[in-house]
């Protein structure tokens, strides 16, 4: 046995590939039951799918792909490198989520004669219809009334059938998991394979970097599908003795929406009544994996940092004047690396990699 998905909670072992929580309604988890080979890349493969061998759930002659994934890792100072996933097919770090839950489930999909339901605030919608489409599959993606423009736009020319939800994030959730005749629901913070997919950047950061990882890893977090993964992918590197010990993973956050940050600290939390943030892909105030992501990050010994809006704006300006054109939710993590060196809580002598999630042409923001 090479994989099992099991209850975060009750450890009980999921039935089905297609399960998306535990019967007793708790989030699930997968289990790597192998070790990571260095000898077992596809050289030859430029892209996720130089892993494959680390996704045994996945048939390799099924694989769904967009050419995602092996995405550039650039030295941007001595000690300062940038993982640009915003040059992901779709525009974001989702992809590499989307490849491998598309790939794992389209043919039982199919079989069933059903289609696939989601629910996202943009990224993670368009990043499954795109996949979906490639897989010739139907599929159905539930947005927040106010998602953004250019991701509604997105999402809306890979040709699924868009629904606008009024009310919260969770409302959106609700309504994408109602039953409904054929359908399955895939939804990227809850199904365990979107999850599991992230790992593949940990496996990026640390091929690309000759085995030799960086001590801190600075990534925007919401709904804490990239911080388990890439968390997830790194523990299974430690545990298959090709890296000695993980880099501290710090998760970054808005002080809007900062979840995460406040029970890591300790801290009370009281989301505001209406998200303004300009990082507006970081909307989770409750996200139901905050417990799974509070477990993982103290266990890996990481750090949690919030940022101002002004900070995320300068942050966003800085990256555009340097040739990166990210989201605002992107330059997150940037402006929590350079508020945590001002505060001398890092240094630049430390290598560092920051996650780059998605790409500026999503933004709604104008330049004055």
């Amino acid at each position: 046995m090479k994989y099992e998905i099991k209850c975060s909670k009750c450890s009980r072992t999921s039935p089905s590939i297609l399960d998306f929580k535990c019967s007793c309604s708790s989030p699930l988890e997968t289990h790597l039951y192998f070790r990571f080979e260095k000898k077992k890349i596809r050289r030859r493969n430029y892209s996720l799918w130089r892993y494959v061998d680390c996704f045994p759930y996945v048939k390799e002659k099924e694989i769904i792909s967009l050419g995602e994934g092996w995405t550039s890792l650039i030295k941007f100072s001595d000690g300062l490198y940038f993982k640009l996933d915003q040059l992901n097919p779709t525009g974001s770090f989702k992809d590499r989520g989307s490849t491998v839950l598309i790939s794992a489930l389209h043919k039982a999909v199919k079989k069933a004669g059903g289609y696939v339901s989601e629910d996202s605030s943009g990224n993670a919608g368009a990043s499954i219809a795109a996949y979906a489409a490639r897989a010739g599959l139907n599929a159905k993606v539930y947005v927040p009334k106010n998602v953004s423009g250019p991701k509604f736009n997105q999402i809306k020319f890979y040709g699924v059938e868009v629904v606008k939800v009024s009310g919260g994030r969770n409302k959106v959730a609700e309504e994408a998991q109602k039953p409904e005749r054929g359908k399955f629901y895939v939804g990227h913070i809850l199904h365990p394979l979107f999850r599991d997919g992230i790992r593949s950047l940990a496996y990026e950061i640390a091929e690309q970097l000759s085995w030799h990882v960086p001590e801190r890893i600075y990534l925007p977090v919401s709904a804490g599908t990239l911080f388990l993964g890439v968390i997830n992918g790194f523990k299974h590197l430690v545990e298959s003795n090709v890296i000695e010990i993980m880099p501290k993973i710090v998760a970054c956050q808005t002080k809007q929406v900062s979840p995460l940050y406040h029970r890591f600290k300790n801290l009370r939390y009281t989301p505001p009544e209406r998200i303004a943030s300009i990082a507006d892909a970081l909307v989770s105030v409750n996200p139901p994996l905050l417990n799974l992501m509070l477990k993982h990050l103290r266990e890996a010994n990481g750090d949690a940092v919030i940022v101002e809006e002004d900070e995320i704006f300068h942050a966003f300006i800085e990256l555009a004047g340097k040739g990166l054109f990210v989201e605002p939710s992107s330059a997150v993590a940037y402006a929590a690396y350079k508020k945590q060196l001002k505060n001398q809580e890092t240094s630049k002598d430390d290598k560092t990699v920051i996650i780059l999630t998605g790409t500026g042409l999503k933004t709604t923001l104008k330049p004055k």
